[in-house]
């Protein structure tokens, strides 16, 4: 009896390979509210798509008094949102000052809470791995992890 091996890419491999390691990713952006840390909006695209576009295709419409920390994939949030912040990125074959190391230090410091949040996900082992299920239904999966977390998780953090 023979068992062939069957990919976890698509038959089409295009539109999911992303980079030089010739990996099929997704990827997954979350919205997290920073005082309550429930997770207020999932994002899901191809892994190939900058962080950007990502957060340019959902759509998403903050609010004017919110205030947005991102990291470095969404440098050019600013122009859309007023009253975001992003660390600064270090300048070809220069460093970056003492006070943008320390601006930088402080946003990251913030943006802890959202990996803490990213951390109590991946206690659900789907999110933790490779995703080896439909593809389609990642969406719906991480939706239905975040209102798992949302009702337990977000309340013992």
């Amino acid at each position: 009896m023979w068992v062939k091996y069957r990919s976890n890419g698509p038959k089409k491999a295009t539109p999911l390979l992303f980079g030089q390691k010739k990996r099929h990713t997704l990827k997954i952006q979350l919205v997290v509210d920073r005082k309550t840390r429930r997770i207020i909006c999932v994002e899901v695209g191809k892994g190939q798509t900058h962080d950007f576009t990502l957060y340019k295709s959902s759509k998403l419409l903050p609010h004017k008094a919110s205030e947005l920390l991102a990291d470095k994939g969404y440098q050019g949030i600013a122009k859309l949102h007023e009253n975001s912040r992003t660390p600064k990125r270090k300048p070809p074959k220069k460093e970056l000052s003492p006070e943008d190391k320390a601006k930088n230090r402080e946003i990251s410091s913030l943006r802890m809470m959202v990996e803490h949040v990213i951390r109590r996900l991946k206690v659900f082992r789907i999110l933790a791995g490779p995703y080896r299920n439909r593809r389609k239904r990642l969406g719906l999966r991480v939706n239905l992890i975040a209102a798992l977390y949302n009702r337990d998780g977000a309340k013992q953090s």
